[in-house]
């Protein structure tokens, strides 16, 4: 597949008297989902034809056809085989000059992704190829067939199928219907092109359909009707969903939830894909928001032929096979060209429509309205059904009809940008996903290698997990071998533990960017993985994605990992006295992360957000919302009001995109996301009234010390930041919120009683001249307290600094430790100040009785 005739032909570059015809030649890498792409330029020579190309590898395979493509059903077109022409030509329009190999105007008649049964090379050699093409003017199935004809060049025969898209039209009568106005070429986005968008032909070519004037009033009309049904949804609010919104993911389960609150999926086999359809143009992407809009043509043309011009759709891109069931080789076979199986892309949820944000509602409400508005006939776009309760027998049964599990989800829970635990996944069997590290040399009759050495994110950066060496078929060997040959590097990503039966320099190396999911049967004694079998190549994902679905704990995956996310106006004044910018907060962060995140990971949070810096309006949020970031997740907690969906973070990511979102304080919850109806600390607020001085308020915490002691509980010291202390109770999360409020409530109320002149346990302003309030609400289900190493929105830039209790004497004030200052103890620190509060085993006095 040279391009050598290519070049010969023309007078490339950019020298005076060149072509204009495209001179970049290499291709460059594409994203995971490209589809091989055709392309049909009306080409205006000394003789008007058209050239019919088709991606073959990383070139365009082309022919040129007089009198262009028939839509007649076994009508035969001349098609003439010329050079093969370079990806970045998909894209080209313009004039080729005079005195230069095909003079004339050249125009893009249509563009889209073509596929086949089998492979196409030895389809081209054998004389006959049998596709489809998923154009915006040319559809189905088509054939091409070499003829004996003798002449200067190869001639073949173009032939359109008699399917649903056959009709009694010639290319030139499609002139007249609209194509594409825009459409991004994935070839010439894999060749790197500097033009990425293929306009429809030249408007002297093609006239507006004249249905077009009409279209918009009826779709406005339906609009109408579908705005008035979303409306009616509980909860629903009259304003478009946004798009480019985060997807809910799935938590984890080992056994199927039960009862009338949950309904149960199937687990659909194949890739994430949301869909935005704004004003009748539809985008694709990916659950890692890659652009896959041009990849599945056949798909956004069926979302486009919904009666509404606005929606926002989650579902599934699979293939299925006879019985019904996702399956993922063919899907990639699909991907790659090599079938021509139809894409089915199941929807599952409708967080938006018709300018009405829906996402709020009661998923079994959104869930209704979504399959009216589908449609009972699944064709490329099908509903996924549920059944509701049953979950253990809905599994079982999935099991025996040859699903890989199913997904629950809870009927009242509104849709989550995040991982939430209202939708949990339950699989047959365990599998997992890891880092492709290394290979070992094939032994016997295979090719290519004989096992690959997998990885896992760990606090040190990569853990060895062991090896695959079974699950692949042929293509899958040469597919992967042609990957791992283009990572090879010198350098082990994992150190190799001792045990393993090879040696270091047999493997061969290769950076950790490919993604592989694995079956296995658990984890032997050596924290290696048992009976591995290798499934698939996660092609959606990538190494970062590990990281943030890692079990590994949040501030072990943040030590040592720079954030990719750019701070936007680092140069705004924050703190104006300290004269510190949003950039300097966001570095602060950044670098106490691994303190921070041990604090806060999987916790409720409210926010203190500044977007105009401190001395000027804040305000607190805890409700998840639009423009967070997709890091910033969402968890639904039940309230008095019904379900909300509070923030959480997990990860370094997170945490930085709330900083973006001039976030300066954080106040986490006393229970984690796992259990929040649990407390497992409980924090008293030293709060000094008027005339009360320093050296008071650390008498007042050490005596507060002394008092837990008494019931038997362990505490810790922290600076607030502000005026005063915090004394910190961890616990075993056992009690509930009740029995918490109520144990603090009668500690504070003790010490007030018994020292009225020191301190108070009521709000009354009025009463704390002169006494410290010991706040005890901070510990009532759904109030927060600021965390440890948090920045305060206070002129003086003070940090919440943990302490241990010997240091405290030492220290002048509340806010001793400004972000600079806090910065330097942290790196002076050889250890946690708060060591051992995770592992302190202590519940409230009532329980341990």
């Amino acid at each position: 597949m040279s391009l050598d005739q290519y070049r010969r032909k023309r007078r490339l570059g950019a020298a005076k008297g060149s072509t204009p015809e495209p001179d970049d030649l290499q291709a460059g890498p594409g994203s995971p989902a490209d589809r091989p792409i055709f392309v049909v330029q009306l080409h205006h020579a000394s003789s008007r034809h058209y050239d019919f190309r088709l991606q073959m590898g990383e070139v365009l395979k082309s022919w040129a056809v007089p009198k262009g493509p028939s839509l007649r059903a076994g009508e035969k077109r001349l098609a003439v085989e010329v050079e093969d022409h370079p990806l970045s030509y998909a894209a080209f329009e313009g004039d080729i000059p005079q005195g230069h190999y095909g003079a004339g105007r050249v125009d893009v008649y249509d563009h889209g992704n073509w596929a086949m049964d089998g492979d196409p090379l030895e389809a081209l050699a054998a004389g006959k190829l049998d596709f489809e093409l998923h154009g915006e003017r040319l559809r189905g199935g088509w054939k091409l067939v070499r003829t004996n004809l003798k002449g200067r060049q190869v001639q073949w025969l173009l032939i359109k199928r008699n399917d649903a898209h056959a009709t009694d039209a010639e290319a030139d009568d499609l002139l007249q219907a609209p194509a594409a106005t825009s459409i991004t070429a994935t070839g010439s986005r894999r060749a790197a092109a500097s033009k990425n968008t293929l306009s429809k032909s030249t408007p002297s070519k093609a006239t507006p359909s004249k249905s077009t004037p009409a279209a918009a009033p009826r779709a406005r009309k339906a609009d109408a009707r579908w705005h008035k049904r979303a409306l009616a949804l509980h909860d629903a609010r009259d304003t478009p969903y946004p798009r480019q919104y985060a997807p809910q993911l799935t938590d984890h389960r080992e056994n199927a939830p039960d009862g009338e609150r949950w309904l149960h999926e199937i687990k659909w086999d194949g890739y994430r894909l949301l869909a935005d359809l704004h004003d009748g143009k539809v985008t694709l992407r990916s659950r890692n928001h890659l652009d896959w809009s041009d990849d599945f043509p056949e798909v956004s043309q069926a979302i486009a032929a919904l009666p509404v011009n606005d929606a926002r759709l989650d579902g599934e891109l699979v293939v299925l096979d006879d019985q019904g069931r996702s399956d993922f080789s063919a899907l990639q076979r699909v991907i790659d060209g090599t079938a021509k199986q139809p894409l089915r892309y199941i929807v599952f949820d409708l967080p938006g429509v018709a300018g009405v944000d829906i996402s709020r509602a009661p998923l079994l409400e959104r869930k209704t309205l979504l399959k009216t508005l589908i449609g009972d006939v699944p064709g490329t776009l099908a509903y996924s059904d549920h059944v509701l309760d049953h979950g253990p027998a809905v599994f079982a049964a999935s099991g025996k009809a040859g699903f890989e599990g199913i997904i629950s989800k809870q009927v009242d829970a509104p849709y989550a940008n995040g991982r939430a635990r209202s939708w949990v996944k339950i699989k047959h069997e365990q599998t997992d996903e890891f880092l492709v590290v290394g290979y070992t040399a094939p032994k016997g009759a295979r090719q290519g290698f004989g096992s690959l050495l997998m990885a896992t994110p760990d606090k040190a950066g990569l853990r060895y997990v062991g090896r695959v060496g079974t699950g692949f078929d042929e293509a899958k060997l040469r597919a992967l071998s042609a990957s791992l040959g283009k990572l090879g590097t010198s350098s082990a990503a994992v150190q190799l533990p001792a045990h393993v039966p090879f040696r270091a320099a047999s493997v061969h190396w290769v950076k950790p960017t490919l993604v592989a999911e694995v079956a296995f049967r658990g984890w032997g004694k050596e924290g290696l993985l048992r009976q591995a079998s290798f499934k698939r190549l996660r092609t959606d994902k990538t190494a970062p994605d590990l990281q943030s679905d890692s079990a590994q704990p949040a501030a072990a995956r943040a030590k040592g990992k720079a954030s990719p996310l750019r701070i936007t106006h680092p140069e705004r004044v924050v703190y104006p006295k300290k004269k510190i910018r949003k950039g300097e907060v966001a570095d602060y962060y950044r670098a106490m992360a691994p303190w921070i995140l041990p604090e806060i990971s999987g916790r409720p949070l409210s926010l203190l957000r500044c977007p105009q810096g401190v001395g000027k309006a804040c305000f607190f949020q805890k409700h998840h919302g639009q423009g967070l970031g997709d890091a910033v997740r969402a968890v639904p907690l039940e309230q008095k009001s019904g379900t909300e969906d509070y923030v959480y973070i997990d990860d370094v990511e997170g945490l930085l995109q709330l900083v973006q979102m001039n976030t300066l304080e954080l106040h986490p919850w006393g229970a984690t996301v796992a259990d929040p109806e649990h407390p497992d600390r409980l924090v008293f607020d030293l709060d000094p009234g008027d005339g009360v001085n320093w050296t008071q308020i650390k008498a007042a915490a050490r005596d507060i010390r002394a008092r837990l002691q008494e019931t038997g509980l362990e505490s810790f010291v922290r600076l607030s930041g502000g005026k005063g202390l915090h004394v910190v109770v961890p616990l075993q999360p056992q009690a509930d919120w009740e029995q918490a409020k109520a144990f603090c409530e009668s500690f504070a109320q003790a010490l007030a009683q018994h020292a009225p002149d020191r301190y108070v346990a009521t709000m009354s302003k009025a009463k704390r001249n002169g006494v410290i309030f010991i706040d005890w609400l901070r510990n009532a289900r759904g109030a927060t307290s600021v965390c440890s190493w948090s920045l305060r929105a206070r002129e003086s830039a003070g940090v919440a600094v943990p302490l241990r209790w010997e240091e405290l004497g030492r220290v002048a004030s509340a806010d001793a430790f400004p972000l600079d200052k806090a910065l330097a103890r942290a790196k002076r620190l050889k250890g946690d100040p708060w060591e051992g509060i995770t592992t302190l085993e202590q519940v409230l006095p009532t329980l341990g009785r």
